[in-house]
């Protein structure tokens, strides 16, 4: 196969050379999103396929990916919304007894353009000092692409939920005579649904949902998923929070933290790049555990913000960020980060038992 040269420029015009691999880009020669970075070691499949990743180009930090391939099992959504990847070295071979596919056979299948072979320990020391930045990458000429990055709008002021959430309600397993949950999907996790079908009975709701439309199913709870962008342009989903505030127990995840922080009229803030990856530290206030967590945002909760019925519960160590709340006379709570950890350390999952126990407690209270 021949070598395909490529550029990828970020918006301040930092250049970088490498290898195009994954999806032509046809005649543009260009592909372009917000550049953020992923210190995950493994789990690229699951990284790729997140949905939370809409609008955005991911940095792999670590160096050599692809080496296991990729299969069928552990897609995290239909296909991917990421704009591109960006890795050091992609492996030429795979080997795995699971893999059906090579990393770069999926990118093509799912029509997702890449480059290799870039300097990534430079390019993440320019978004860890500059924050993550529009860029674009590709065959086109450097002045071009550096036009590309600089047009590029990144994850602000944009509702990104609405490109990735489902347009119909379904169904999404669990006991058929458990208790119902029913599920926003902002862009939500296989993971996440598989962990909530061990407990519940599950229905999957468009993130336009209205909290009429919820409250008519009877649910015994309400999950609220991860999903991309920014929370402050999803101001239909706030509004649904606030109407199912006090009528029904609540878990959030990651932009469901946000929503729900909103909801009860806090602010949210962009973080400078965000926290992406699969080993950040956060202490459980209640408790005074440290979880090794997996997290996917850019956005967080203002925890200044937080009115005097929310208390914050998780702190992250590195930079002190809201990792969770929790408002207990409504029976809600909600974490920052991905306690389903897909891929990741499964330090939280205690989480969706915590949601199993709010559930049972709010029925036997009601009988």
């Amino acid at each position: 196969m021949s070598v395909r040269e490529g550029l990828l420029v970020l918006a301040d015009g930092s250049t970088f050379e490498g290898e195009l691999i994954g999806a032509d880009l046809g005649a543009s020669g260009v592909a372009g999103g917000e550049v953020v970075f992923n210190t995950a070691l493994s789990g690229y499949q699951e990284i790729v396929t997140d949905p939370s990743y809409a609008g955005q180009i991911i940095t792999f930090t670590y160096p050599h990916i692809g080496n296991y391939g990729t299969n069928p099992t552990d897609f995290e959504s239909a296909r991917p919304f990421c704009r591109g990847v960006v890795v050091r070295e992609l492996a030429r071979r795979h080997s795995n007894w699971r893999a059906d596919q090579s990393l770069d056979g999926l990118l093509r299948a799912h029509e997702v353009p890449g480059i290799a072979g870039v300097d990534t320990r430079r390019l993440t020391r320019v978004l860890r000092d500059h924050g993550a930045m529009p860029g674009a990458f590709g065959s086109a000429a450097a002045a071009d692409l550096l036009r590309a990055a600089e047009a590029e709008p990144g994850t602000d002021g944009i509702d990104l939920v609405a490109q990735v959430t489902t347009p119909q309600p379904y169904p999404a397993g669990g006991p058929a005579d458990g208790p119902l949950v029913v599920a926003y999907d902002f862009g939500i996790k296989r993971t996440i649904l598989r962990q909530l079908a061990e407990r519940f009975s599950v229905e999957v709701v468009p993130a336009s949902a209205t909290a009429a439309d919820v409250l008519a199913r009877d649910p015994a709870g309400v999950f609220l998923s991860n999903g991309p962008g920014d929370p402050a342009m999803v101001p239909y989903a706030v509004d649904a929070i606030g109407g199912l505030l006090g009528q029904v127990p609540i878990f959030g995840i990651c932009l469901g933290n946000q929503l729900l922080a909103r909801a009860l009229g806090a602010e949210t803030t962009k973080l400078p790049f965000g926290h992406h990856g699969a080993n950040h530290p956060v202490r459980n206030l209640h408790t005074g555990h440290v979880e090794i967590t997996s997290q996917n945002h850019n956005f967080a909760v203002a925890a200044d913000s937080l009115s005097g019925k929310a208390e914050l519960t998780h702190v992250n160590l590195n930079d002190g960020v809201c990792e969770g709340l929790r408002i207990p006379e409504e029976r809600a709570f909600s974490v920052q980060y991905h306690p389903e950890a897909g891929p990741g350390p499964h330090d939280s999952r205690y989480l969706f038992a915590e949601f199993a126990s709010l559930i049972a407690g709010s029925a036997h209270a009601a009988a």
